[in-house]
């Protein structure tokens, strides 16, 4: 059973577009968007769900995110902001970190695995195929060749398994207890996926890229159309997108998990 779970940022972007981007007030600022990372206390190990961008991206952010991502979202280069800093200010050291669990392999989730070489990598087996042989640009640029050098220890886990909240679920994930599932959710890429943690009676689910913004499993679904129009542009399939967002949104709205997805910073700050 795990016993304590740590929700933190590892890493900040400050596009332009003020609420055009994340709906808080004004238009004439940068954004506020954040890279949502959690950290697993199972008793006897560290599990580390998402790792944001990673330290790279705070001395070399073109090399380490490309020039176009780098240039365009602006990431914070605060060195406090990284997985591996707030995994130190928890009173551990990176190395403790044996286990981590991605939503997918995007640059500002997969950034951070360099700063965690000794950590096995659990990952959806179709994102791996992909990461492997990208069939067109959009892949090749969102799957940074540089962060991977290092040759990570990935285990991949084919789609599908039993029902969790009427979404299939990968259980049991290598050497983790099975308090900790991977969760299909394709759209944002063919093998992207949620994370479910169960800690004591409750689930929380870290969602990923299945949805940008908290308006987009409230009641009366809206998203900022800056953020929306970025959300659409990154898709890979746009069916299996909204038709799991729409899903998420039905289960956010019972109230049976807490849900929340990766560049949120009103669901952060809820959490943290």
């Amino acid at each position: 059973m795990t016993t304590r779970v740590h929700h933190f940022s590892g890493g900040a972007m400050r596009p332009f577009g003020g609420r055009l981007v994340d709906g808080e007030r004004g238009i004439a600022r940068r954004a506020e968007l954040t890279c949502h990372c959690m950290l697993v206390e199972t008793g006897s190990e560290l599990v580390l769900v998402d790792t944001g961008m990673g330290t790279p991206a705070l001395t070399r952010p073109t090399q380490w995110l490309g020039r176009a991502f780098a240039a365009g979202v602006s990431p914070v280069r605060d060195a406090s902001r990284t997985a591996a800093a707030q995994v130190r200010a928890l009173g551990y050291e990176p190395a403790d970190v044996r286990h981590i669990v991605l939503t997918h392999l995007d640059l500002d989730h997969a950034g951070g695995l360099v700063d965690f070489p000794h950590a096995t990598v659990h990952v959806n087996a179709r994102e791996l195929r992909t990461l492997e042989q990208p069939v067109d640009a959009k892949e090749r640029s969102r799957y940074r060749k540089v962060q991977f050098a290092h040759g990570p220890a990935f285990t991949g886990y084919e789609a599908g398994g039993e029902s969790w909240f009427g979404f299939d679920a990968v259980r049991q994930l290598t050497g983790l207890p099975p308090d900790i599932l991977l969760i299909p959710l394709a759209g944002h890429t063919n093998g992207h996926a949620g994370v479910a943690v169960r800690t004591g009676d409750e689930w929380r689910l870290h969602a990923g890229d299945a949805y940008f913004f908290h308006g987009e499993v409230a009641a009366e679904p809206h998203c900022p159309p800056g953020l929306s129009l970025f959300e659409r542009a990154m898709q890979t399939d746009r069916t299996a997108r909204v038709a799991n967002q729409r899903r998420l949104a039905e289960l956010s709205r019972s109230g049976e998990v807490t849900m929340f997805c990766s560049h949120d910073p009103v669901e952060l700050a809820r959490l943290s």
